[in-house]
């Protein structure tokens, strides 16, 4: 089973960590739909996870059934691209603590960091499968 990441569309951060993952899973393991879009709020429903307001700021990877929010989903999908990035992902083992509260002080101040986007990313037509919400 693929797995899928909840992503917000209108981050410049996301977006590039979007185009990042995409570069480097040529298997196309990873899918991806917004957290604003229709089925990135299904998913979340389905899962329990807050569709606004606190806590919807994270990255959001849902395999299989199981769901990592915030740096557990960085470090999942460091370790699902492999070969390099699996090295990255031995901070895993810092205390999730620590490792969420460095994950949530990015994830609160990304767009005066790195801006918005007026709307979400549009795919490339090849990469429109790899886009749950994409028409």
């Amino acid at each position: 089973m693929k797995a899928v990441v909840l992503f917000d569309g209108v981050c410049n951060l996301c977006s590039s960590t979007v185009q990042f993952i995409i570069r480097h899973d040529p298997q196309g393991w990873f899918r991806f739909a917004s957290l604003q879009s229709e089925t990135g709020q299904r998913l979340l429903r389905h899962h329990g996870i807050p569709t606004e307001g606190a806590g919807f700021d994270s990255v959001v990877v849902i395999e299989g059934g199981k769901v990592w929010l915030e740096s557990d989903a960085a470090f999942h999908i460091l370790y699902r691209l492999g070969g390099v990035w699996r090295i990255l992902a031995l901070l895993w083992f810092v205390p999730k603590r620590l490792r969420d509260r460095a994950y949530r002080l990015v994830a609160e101040n990304r767009y005066r960091l790195l801006g918005r986007l007026e709307q979400c990313i549009a795919p490339t037509p090849e990469l429109r499968k790899r886009f749950l919400d994409a028409a």
